[in-house]
C-alpha cells in the first residue's frame, strides 16, 4: 500500500467525482429496478480482475456497483465522511487509523478483505542463512515501515526495545545489541535496487511486480494470522451509523466468494490471503491504533 502522511492527505482534498452525492448514510441508494440496489463504492484498485469479479456477483445477488475510481489514496476517506460515496474498499486498518487521528473522524470498518502479506527478499538466497550481520533496506514511509520492521521481529533478526510500541515501531525502537541485523529505511522504490545489489530488502509487492521479483522467492514474510500483521487487514469502511447496513455486509460476504477469491489471487500473485474477522474485533485494533496515533 502506497503510503502518504495524513496531515497532507486531509489538505489535499477530494478528487472531483461525477453524478449526484450519495444518499443518506443510513440506506444504499436504489436504481430504477425494484429488484436492484445501488451502492457507490469508492476504491483505488477499480481495475483490478477481482472488482471486476465482485461487481459481476454483487449484480447476481441484487447490487449494482457505481464504483467511484480515485486515483490516490489521501482523497477516499474524505469523500466517504462528505457523503461523497456510501462505503470505501482500499485500505489497511492502519491506515484508516491515521486518518481517523489526524482528522479527528470516526469512520468505522464493517468487514474485512484480504491481507497482502510482505515479504524480505534477497537475491541468490533461498533461506536467512548467512544473514547476520547484513544491513537490511525497508521501506521508510510511515504505513510501511513498522511493518517491514515487524517482518524481521517475526523472522527473528531484529528485537524492539523494552516498551516500545508493538503494532508501530520505527528504527528507533530496535535493540541493536540484540539484533542480528540492522536496517536502512529507503523509498520504498528503492528497496528492489537494494536487492539487485545483492541486499536483503523487505519489499512492498506492487514494487515486486514491477521489479519483477518472483513473490515466492522471499526468505521470510509475515504471517497473515499474526497479531502484529492485524493493521494491514484491508477493509471495508463506513460511517458508525451504517455498521447495520445488511446490504453492506452483502457486500463482505461477495468480496470473499470464490469468484472474486480466484481473482484476487491472480491479482496479487498469490500473495493475497482472505481474512474474515468480525467487525467488532476490526473495530477494536482501529481503536488501538488511533491511540497510538493520537
Amino acid at each position: 500500500m502506497r503510503a502518504q502522511r495524513i496531515a497532507a492527505a486531509v489538505a489535499a482534498g477530494l478528487i472531483a467525482v461525477s453524478g449526484a452525492a450519495a444518499c443518506s448514510s443510513g440506506e444504499s441508494s436504489t436504481s430504477n429496478s425494484s429488484d436492484t440496489v445501488t451502492v457507490k463504492i469508492g476504491t483505488t484498485d477499480a481495475d483490478q480482475q477481482a472488482w471486476t469479479a465482485f461487481a459481476d456477483k454483487a449484480e447476481e445477488e441484487g447490487i449494482h456497483l457505481d464504483i467511484v475510481k480515485f486515483s490516490e489514496y489521501p482523497t477516499v476517506n474524505p469523500a466517504l465522511d462528505e457523503g461523497q460515496i456510501e462505503i470505501s474498499k482500499f485500505q489497511t486498518i492502519n491506515y484508516q487509523a491515521q486518518y481517523n487521528a489526524s482528522a479527528g473522524k470516526d469512520l468505522r470498518i464493517i468487514g474485512s478483505g484480504e491481507i497482502n502479506i510482505l515479504g524480505l527478499f534477497w537475491k541468490g538466497h533461498d533461506s536467512l542463512n548467512g544473514i547476520d550481520g547484513a544491513e537490511v533496506a525497508i521501506p521508510n514511509d510511515p504505513s510501511n515501515q513498522g511493518r517491514a520492521i515487524n517482518v524481521l521481529v517475526q523472522a527473528g533478526l531484529v528485537t524492539l526495545k523494552d516498551g516500545a510500541p508493538t503494532l508501530t515501531p520505527t528504527p528507533a525502537d530496535i535493540d541493536a545489541a540484540k539484533s542480528k541485523v540492522t536496517v536502512v529505511p529507503v523509498d520504498a522504490a528503492q528497496t528492489p535496487n537494494a536487492y539487485n545489489e545483492g541486499r536483503p530488502a523487505v519489499i512492498n509487492n506492487n514494487w515486486l511486480s514491477r521489479a519483477g521479483i518472483d513473490p515466492a522467492s522471499s526468505v521470510a514474510a509475515d504471517d497473515p494470522n499474526s497479531e502484529l500483521a492485524e493493521p494491514y487487514i484491508n477493509v471495508f469502511t463506513v460511517h458508525g451509523e451504517d455498521l447495520d447496513n445488511e446490504t453492506y455486509k452483502k457486500l463482505v460476504e461477495i468480496w470473499h466468494s470464490d469468484e472474486v477469491t480466484r481473482a484476487l489471487d491472480e491479482d496479487s500473485n498469490g500473495t493475497a490471503v482472505q481474512v474474515e474477522r468480525s467487525a467488532d474485533e476490526l473495530n477494536a485494533i482501529l481503536d488501538k491504533l488511533v491511540k497510538e496515533y493520537s
